[in-house]
C-alpha cells in the first residue's frame, strides 16, 4: 500500500475512473472529509447512495454511481484547491462551474457544503473541487 499525498484528489480520481469503466459502485478508503464530500454529491443528485462497509483497516466507503441513459451523471470532477496551493473564495466570489449548472464543493465554517448552499448562506471558504 502506498502513501497518498492528496486523499481528496485520489477520491475524485477513483470516482472518475469508475465512471470511465462503467462500474455501478466504487469502494474508497474512508475519511471524514471524503464522507462529507460524498454527502454533498448525494444531496445534489450526482450519486445514488453510499454506505460504509467493513471494520477497522478493512473499512471502505462504497458509492453507488448514477447514470442517465447509460451515460454518467458526472461529466467532470476537478480538484481546485490543492495541498500546495489552497484556493479560498469569500461570499462574493463563490465559483459557479459551468455557469451555475454545476457545483463547487466547499469547506466552510459550517462544514463541507455545495456552492449553492454557500451562496444561500452567504459564507465563503476553501474551494475543494468542482463537479458537473
Amino acid at each position: 500500500m502506498s502513501y497518498v499525498n492528496d486523499p481528496i484528489a485520489d477520491y475524485l480520481t477513483r470516482i472518475r475512473n469508475a465512471y470511465m469503466a462503467n462500474l455501478k459502485t466504487v469502494a474508497i478508503p474512508p475519511s471524514k472529509m471524503k464522507k462529507a464530500i460524498t454527502e454533498v454529491l448525494k444531496g445534489e443528485g450526482y450519486i445514488d447512495e453510499y454506505t460504509e462497509e467493513g471494520e477497522g483497516k478493512n473499512k471502505s466507503l462504497v458509492i453507488k454511481l448514477k447514470y442517465y441513459k447509460e451515460k454518467p451523471v458526472i461529466e467532470k470532477l476537478e480538484r481546485i484547491s490543492k495541498p500546495s496551493c489552497r484556493i479560498y473564495a469569500d461570499s462574493d466570489n463563490i465559483p459557479k462551474p459551468l455557469g451555475g449548472m454545476g457545483i463547487a464543493v466547499m469547506s466552510t465554517s459550517k462544514g463541507v457544503i455545495s456552492s449553492r448552499m454557500a451562496l444561500k448562506e452567504r459564507i465563503g471558504g476553501e474551494v475543494l473541487c468542482s463537479v458537473y
